[in-house]
C-alpha cells in the first residue's frame, strides 16, 4: 500500500550542503518545496574537514553569498579561525578560509531551514523516482513527476533535485571491515542508485575518505607548533562589515620513518590496494598510506591539527586520512610527536559512493535523459562543501526557474518557456565548476583550484558581489537594499581610481607587475612559487578602506585586466553561437566519426561549449561555424 503526500513544486534529496542551498532557493523563490533526508539532526553536517573556503573555494562561499545562498553567512556566524591564503600572492589567487565549529554550524543550518517558509521537513529516504515517457519525445526522453521513499510514499512533485553526497549506494571500509554506510554511524541510502541505473542514467562509483579523531586532553601540545589565525577577518558574507567570533589556534605535526614504517607494513591490508575498493579517490586528497606510497623518497608528511569545535574534545587531523584497520591507525598515529598518548574517539575510513557521469547534465544541471531532474554535488563528482554548496544553488535556481515556467503554462499562458541560469566561466567559479562538468566529465573526485579558471583576474573573492548581485536580485534571492550597497560600492572604487589618475607621477609608483597571476598552494593551503608583487603604498585621504584596496588593485592590474576582457569578449562570442538541441551532425560534411560521437554525447549547447570538449579539434569548431551559418 502506498500513501501519496499532497504535491510540492520542489523535493531536495538531501540535507548535505547542497541540499541546503537548494532548498532554500527555491523556497525564497517562492515555491513549495519539500527537503527529504534521512535524519533531520544530520542538516548541515561536516561529514570531514570542519572547515569553509580554501583556493578557489572561498570564492566560491563569496559567489553564492552573492547570488543569495547561505553558506557564508553560516561560517561568518560559526567559525573559530580565519585566514586569507596566499596573501604574499597575486590577488587573482587569494582566498579566505575559517575553521568551523562544526556543531554550531550544522545547529545554525537545521535552524535557517526549519525558519523558511514554503519550505517542509521529511525524514526518509528517497529509494524511487516518479516518472513517465514524454510523449513524442524522440530520443526517449522522460519527465519526473516526484519520488517513492522507502517507507512507501508517493510523493508528487514538479521538479526533484538529487543532492546525495556520499550516501547514494555508500559503502565504508576500515581494513577488513565494511558496511553499507554514507558516514561512520549512519546508514547508506539504498535503492536510488539502481533505480537511477535501470532508467538508463550511466553511474559508476567514486571514494573519498576521512582521518581520525583524536581526544584533545591525550595530545601533548607540547611537541606541536602552533598556528594562529589573522587578527584581520574578511566576513565571507558581503552584508557582514565584521565578524565577532571567539578565535583558537591549530598546529602543525609531522609524520616520520616509524610512521611510514608502519604504514608500509599494514598496507597489504587496506581496501585501496586490496581490491575492495573499486571506485576511483580523490588525487588531491590522498589517504596517508597512498603518500607513503606514492612518495617513497618523503621522509615526513605535514600534518595539520585541528579542532573541531569549542564545546567538543575532537581534533581533526587533516592530511592524515586512511582506511587501514583500526589496530594500525592507532599504531601510527601513536609515533607522532605528542601523539604517544592519544586516544582515537573515531577511527579513520574510507567511502564509497554511486554518482552519476555529470555529462549527462545540461548547464543548467537538469539531467538530458529526465526533464525536471536536477543534480548537485557529490552525485555529479565533486568533492568539498563549497562545490557541493555552489551547485546546489545553481540547480535550485533553476529547478524554481523550470517550475514556474510549468506554473504559468498551467494557467494558460502557452508561450512560458524554462530558460535555464548559467553562469559562465568569465562570471564565477561555479561557472567554470559547471562548465567542466557538463563539458568534460569527470573520472575522479573534482576539486576546484585557480588554475581551472582562465579569467581568474576577473574571479577575484572581493568582487563577487559586483558580478553576481544583480542576478541574484533578478531571481528573487536578494533585497532591492543589497543592489543598492553593491551599486554604492561599484561607484566609490570608479571615484578612487578617477582620484589616482590625478595624482602626480601615480604610474611610476603603481608599477607594471609580473604577469604571475597562477601561484598556486600545496594541498594544505601552503605557498608555493614566486611572490607577487605588493600593492603600492600610497596614502588613503579617507575613502572605504576595503574599497581603497579593491580600487589599488583594479587600477594596478589594468593592462592585464584589460587583456583578460578581450579574451572574454572572444569567448562571449562563441557562446553567443547556439545550437539547436537537434542538431544533426552527422550531416557536417568533414566531421570525423571521433568528433561526431563526443558532440552527440555532450550535446552542446553553444559553440564555445563544443570548443572546450575534450578531443574536439579547432578545425571541428571552424565547420560547425560554417555550417550553422
Amino acid at each position: 500500500m502506498s500513501f501519496v503526500l499532497s504535491e510540492y513544486d520542489v523535493i531536495v534529496v538531501g540535507g548535505g550542503h547542497g541540499g541546503i542551498e537548494a532548498s532554500l532557493a527555491t523556497a525564497r523563490m517562492g515555491l513549495k518545496t519539500l527537503l527529504l533526508t534521512q535524519t533531520i539532526d544530520s542538516i548541515g553536517r561536516m561529514s570531514c574537514n570542519p572547515s569553509i573556503g580554501g583556493i578557489a573555494k572561498g570564492n566560491i562561499v563569496r559567489e553564492i553569498d552573492a547570488l543569495g545562498g547561505e553558506m557564508a553567512k553560516l561560517i561568518d556566524k560559526t567559525m573559530i579561525q580565519f585566514r586569507m591564503l596566499n596573501k604574499s600572492r597575486g590577488p587573482a589567487v587569494q582566498a579566505p578560509r575559517s575553521q568551523a565549529d562544526k556543531l554550531e554550524y550544522a545547529a545554525l543550518a537545521r535552524k535557517t531551514v526549519e525558519d523558511q517558509e514554503n519550505l517542509d521537513l521529511l525524514q526518509d529516504t528517497a529509494v524511487d523516482l516518479i516518472y513517465e515517457n514524454i510523449e513524442n519525445s524522440p530520443d526517449g526522453r522522460l519527465l519526473c513527476k516526484g519520488v517513492i521513499t522507502e517507507r512507501g510514499r508517493h510523493v508528487p512533485a514538479k521538479a526533484v533535485i538529487l543532492t546525495t553526497g556520499t550516501f547514494m549506494e555508500g559503502r565504508i571500509f576500515i581494513g577488513e571491515y565494511d558496511a553499507p554506510c554514507g558516514r561512520l554511524g549512519e546508514g547508506a541510502a539504498l535503492g536510488l542508485g539502481k533505480a537511477l541505473r535501470r532508467m538508463g542514467f550511466s553511474v559508476g562509483r567514486l571514494k573519498t575518505g576521512t582521518p581520525p579523531r583524536i581526544l584533545r586532553s591525550s595530545i601533548d601540545f607540547s611537541f606541536l607548533q602552533k598556528q594562529y589565525g589573522d587578527k584581520e577577518i574578511v566576513p565571507f558574507s558581503f552584508d557582514n562589515i565584521m565578524v565577532d567570533r571567539p578565535a583558537v589556534p591549530c598546529w602543525l605535526v609531522y609524520t616520520n620513518e616509524e610512521t611510514h614504517r608502519i604504514i608500509r607494513e599494514n598496507m597489504h591490508r587496506s581496501p585501496l590496494f586490496s581490491g575492495k575498493i573499486e571506485g576511483v579517490g580523490p588525487r588531491y586528497c590522498p589517504s596517508i598510506e597512498d603518500k607513503v606510497r606514492r612518495f617513497p623518497q618523503r621522509d615526513r608528511h605535514q600534518l595539520f591539527v585541528e579542532p573541531e569545535g569549542l564545546n567538543t574534545q575532537e581534533i581533526y587531523l587533516n592530511g592524515f586520512s586512511s582506511s587501514l584497520p583500526e589496530e594500525a591507525q592507532d599504531a601510527f598515529l601513536r609515533t607522532l610527536p605528542g601523539f604517544a598518548k592519544a586516544v582515537v574517539t573515531r577511527p579513520g575510513y574510507a567511502v564509497e559512493y554511486d554518482y552519476m557521469d555529470p555529462t549527462q547534465l545540461f548547464p543548467g544541471l537538469e539531467t538530458k535523459h529526465m526533464a525536471g531532474l536536477f543534480c548537485a554535488g557529490q552525485i555529479n563528482g565533486t568533492s568539498g562543501y563549497e562545490e557541493a554548496a555552489g551547485q546546489g544553488l545553481i540547480a535550485g535556481i533553476n529547478a524554481g526557474r523550470y517550475c514556474k515556467a510549468l506554473n504559468r503554462r498551467a494557467k494558460g499562458d502557452l508561450s512560458a518557456e524554462y530558460v535555464p541560469f548559467v553562469l559562465g566561466r568569465d562570471e564565477a567559479y561555479i561557472g567554470v565548476l559547471i562548465d567542466d562538468l557538463v563539458t568534460l566529465g569527470t573520472k575522479e573526485p573534482y576539486r576546484m583550484f585557480t588554475a581551472r579558471a582562465e579569467y581568474r583576474l576577473a574571479l577575484r573573492h572581493d568582487t563577487c558581489d559586483e558580478r553576481l548581485t544583480q542576478k541574484g536580485y533578478e531571481e528573487g534571492l536578494k533585497s532591492a537594499a543589497q543592489l543598492a550597497a553593491v551599486k554604492r560600492k561599484i561607484e566609490g572604487k570608479a571615484e578612487i581610481i578617477e582620484y589616482l589618475k590625478k595624482l602626480p607621477n601615480v604610474d611610476k609608483i603603481i608599477f607594471a607587475p609580473k604577469e604571475n597571476m597562477a601561484a598556486e598552494t600545496d594541498e594544505n593551503g601552503e605557498d608555493i612559487g614566486e611572490s607577487a608583487e605588493t600593492l603600492p603604498q600610497i596614502e588613503n585621504p579617507g575613502f572605504n578602506q576595503q574599497m581603497w584596496q579593491a580600487a589599488l588593485i583594479d587600477y594596478k592590474y589594468k593592462h592585464y585586466i584589460d587583456k583578460q576582457n578581450r579574451r572574454i569578449e572572444k569567448m562571449k562570442r562563441m557562446d553567443a553561437t547556439k545550437i539547436p538541441a537537434d542538431f544533426d551532425y552527422t550531416k557536417v560534411v568533414g566531421l570525423s566519426a571521433e568528433s561526431t560521437q563526443k558532440l552527440e554525447k555532450i550535446k552542446p549547447q553553444t559553440l564555445g561549449q563544443a570548443g572546450r570538449i575534450s578531443g574536439i579539434r579547432q578545425s571541428d569548431i571552424m565547420l560547425l561555424m560554417v555550417h550553422l551559418r
